[in-house]
């Protein structure tokens, strides 16, 4: 009864938090709700429906924690063949079946099926996902509508398109096209203004308000028409009581046909990988490291789906760029779920007229940069670091999806995969001898404390459900040992999933190491890459830049020690609230005293997962402190910090100190504890020091100012301030 008091008590304690993060959220979802579903060719309600079925539904029966449910990129491809060979009508009845096919797939236990998939050979999918996604959409964003028969056409037609669009003579394209190519620029621009106001609002929803505002002035200022094309603005969105009042007929008249069933497997298998992958994505992301249900959260998205196709909406699959953002956000459960579905209700009730003021180029080049993200040069470069043999996969899949379809794709790319593990290990009977054989033994070693897991043979795509299975039953907090000594081959899709649960097993306290691949070799030093008995020498050369030079003098001139190779431990960053959200690659360039008291460093980290990830680059300072303190963080006062205030978040105010308590917030749960250590000597310094955000863990300080490189004069002044701060509070 106590437990269950304290839940709720905590749940309404968060409510604030995950209010704010649902409407965070739902900025972002109306206009890509909108776009996904003008993309598909479906109306563009369509979307909207799909998102806030998918809200309510995903919020009170699914099994993930900070997941945003609502309409797929992954499926417009698929949506838009559907809607072309069966109808509208007979698409939501194909919508209706792959959401039964997907709670099928829940009650079986099926969410492992994404293991039985590469991960190049996924990210080949996902790449012809986003060139299917922008070669069709990159045309509409020109003002250019044109019909093809197929992606790669699309794709070929891209500069005679360019070349059109910069000839115009029509008034109408030409604003058209520019709303498309500004739009472009704010999505791939915006989010690299690190600034903590702008970031409030989404890139693609001041898209939508520079929209409404462009059309406001022509009619109220200039006293004109819009000057943009008709027919590449938003049409047909109903009053919100029109639709309720007019639900959409569902033809089941064609589910005998071939068509039909093809279109239901393929919306089915992308929406569980898209859904299953973008959990598996959120859960790292969690700052709690709660595990999902996936298979709860796969009934969830059928029972969602199901709803939606009845009422005129979309396929629902968990969607990694807004829970991304929901996360980033501070949301601590499945409520700002459901909060985003309701403030998007709120919009469509309020401002259903206002939509159709959005220009059609606008919404699509929210679209061709997303089909940009998933289809990145760096995601090739990426997969070369890890082997050339990945490559291979990788295009196979890719050309495979564009050219014939997305389950011949997958299934290309698998077959694919599976051949050159063949070659690479000269042998078939490795894996055709040893495939059905159990080869994960785990027993409990020291009092339970330690597990240690041997694996034989192989390891594989093929054969890793078996190694996850143990390891799922292992609580984080225990130590692992996952012994690989009688295994001849460990692919890449495995070495990646053991980093993710190596990562998760350190933040929750625990210990996980991997033993006996000394033997083995790769093809490269990428952690991901496969691991065999064949030997292949690695040659790495390195140079120091002029920065780096810099650092090292002034390495020399303060008696510290300086290295500038990257590091992949950083643990001891861990416990502080900044890294709750984010994940660590690596931090290098290295200033530190010879006990490692103080340490300078750069360091790149990411906010996000997947098509929503932004890499960012930043200089801090790490202050041992050989003394327990409170934890807190330190920021300046700004109009930001006062709104948290309304999403629950408290500023420690200290008494007799009222300059301070003005120009400072802070933040912490032991109050009483914080004020005691803030006493007039360190209130003092930080109000004669310049501004630093400032963070305890409760055993050193982590301090840094903004989320860019520092340049040489920084580094010296951080350096300064670090050292003083330390003499203060010792």
């Amino acid at each position: 009864m106590s437990q269950n008091k304290s839940s709720i008590s905590t749940f309404v304690k968060t409510l604030p938090k995950n209010i704010f993060a649902g409407f965070v959220v739902s900025l972002i979802a109306l206009p890509l709700g909108l776009g996904l579903a003008m993309a598909s060719e479906a109306p563009p309600i369509a979307g909207i429906i799909a998102a806030v079925v998918g809200g309510v539904v995903v919020s009170i029966f699914g099994g993930s924690h900070v997941t945003i449910a609502g309409p797929g990129n992954g499926l417009v491809g698929v949506l838009l063949v559907a809607i072309t060979t069966l109808g509208l009508e007979s698409t939501y009845a194909a919508v209706i079946c792959s959401g039964i096919l997907l709670a099928v797939l829940g009650f079986l236990r099926m969410g492992k099926l994404a293991d039985f998939f590469p991960s190049s050979a996924i990210q080949g999918m996902l790449a012809a996902i986003g060139l299917i996604i922008l070669g069709k959409q990159f045309h509409i964003m020109l003002a250019h509508k044109i019909k093809r028969e197929d992606t790669i056409d699309y794709l070929l037609e891209i500069p005679y398109t360019i070349n059109d669009a910069v000839h115009y003579n029509n008034e109408g394209l030409i604003f058209a096209a520019i709303a498309g190519v500004l739009s472009l620029a704010i999505m791939m621009f915006y989010p690299k203004i690190r600034n903590k106001y702008l970031q409030l609002i989404p890139a693609p929803m001041w898209i939508v308000i520079l929209s409404v505002a462009f059309s406001y002035y022509f009619e109220l200022v200039e006293h004109e028409a819009n000057p943009i094309d008709q027919l590449y603005m938003i049409s047909g969105i109903p009053e919100f009581n029109d639709i309720i009042a007019q639900l959409p007929s569902v033809d089941f008249s064609k589910i005998g046909s071939f068509s039909f069933w093809s279109s239901v497997l393929a919306l089915t298998l992308i929406a569980s990988i898209e859904s299953l992958l973008s959990i598996k994505a959120v859960d790292k992301l969690d700052p709690e490291k709660r595990r999902s249900n996936v298979n709860l959260d796969l009934k969830a998205l059928g029972l969602a789906t199901i709803g939606s196709g009845f009422l005129g909406g979309l396929n629902v699959v968990t969607v990694i760029a807004r829970s991304s953002v929901n996360v980033n956000n501070s949301a601590t459960n499945r409520s700002s779920n459901f909060f985003h579905a309701t403030f998007l209700v709120i919009f469509i009730v309020l401002f259903s007229t206002q939509l159709t003021r959005i220009p059609l180029p606008a919404l699509m080049a929210i679209l061709v940069f997303t089909g940009y993200k998933l289809a990145s040069p760096k995601t090739i470069r990426n997969i070369f670091s890890i082997g050339k043999e990945q490559l291979i996969i990788f295009f196979v899949t890719l050309f495979v999806t564009l050219k014939v379809g997305l389950i011949t794709g997958i299934l290309s790319g698998v077959i694919t995969t599976f051949i050159i593990h063949v070659l690479i290990n000269r042998s078939s009977s490795l894996f055709l001898r040893n495939v059905l054989k159990p080869n994960v033994l785990m027993y409990q070693e020291e009092q339970g404390r330690n597990y240690y897991i041997s694996v034989k043979h192989f390891c594989s795509f093929l054969n890793f459900y078996r190694l996850k299975q143990k390891l799922e039953v292992i609580p984080e907090n225990q130590d692992v040992i996952i012994d690989f000594s009688l295994c001849e081959f460990v692919d890449n899709t495995v070495m990646e999933n053991l980093n993710n649960y190596r990562n998760l097993f350190i933040k929750r306290g625990g210990h996980f190491d991997v033993v006996g691949l000394d033997l083995h070799d790769a093809d490269s030093k990428h952690p991901f890459a496969l691991r065999r008995l064949l030997p292949v020498p690695n040659i790495v050369k390195s140079s120091l830049t002029k920065r780096q030079n810099n650092m090292q003098e002034i390495a020399t001139d303060y008696a510290l020690i300086y290295q500038s190779k990257k590091e992949k431990t950083t643990h001891f960053l861990d416990a502080f609230h900044f890294f709750r959200t984010k994940s660590t690659h690596h931090i290098y360039n290295q200033l530190l005293t010879k006990n490692e008291v103080l340490k300078i460093f750069d360091i790149e980290f990411s906010e996000g997962e997947f098509i929503a990830k932004e890499t960012v680059r930043t200089t801090m300072l790490y202050v041992a402190l050989g003394k327990r303190i409170p934890e807190f963080t330190l920021d300046r006062e700004g109009f930001l910090e006062k709104v948290y205030a309304f999403a629950g978040f408290k500023d420690i105010p200290i008494q007799e100190h009222s300059d301070f308590n003005r120009r400072f917030y802070l933040l912490g749960e032991d109050e009483d504890a914080i004020k005691t250590f803030f006493n007039d000597d360190i209130i003092h310094f930080f109000e004669s020091n310049p501004y630093y955000h400032i963070e305890s863990n409760g055993n050193a300080l982590l301090v840094f100012s903004k989320e860019r490189l520092a340049s040489t004069k920084e580094i010296k002044t951080l350096f300064d301030f670090g050292k003083r701060l330390k003499n203060v509070i010792s």
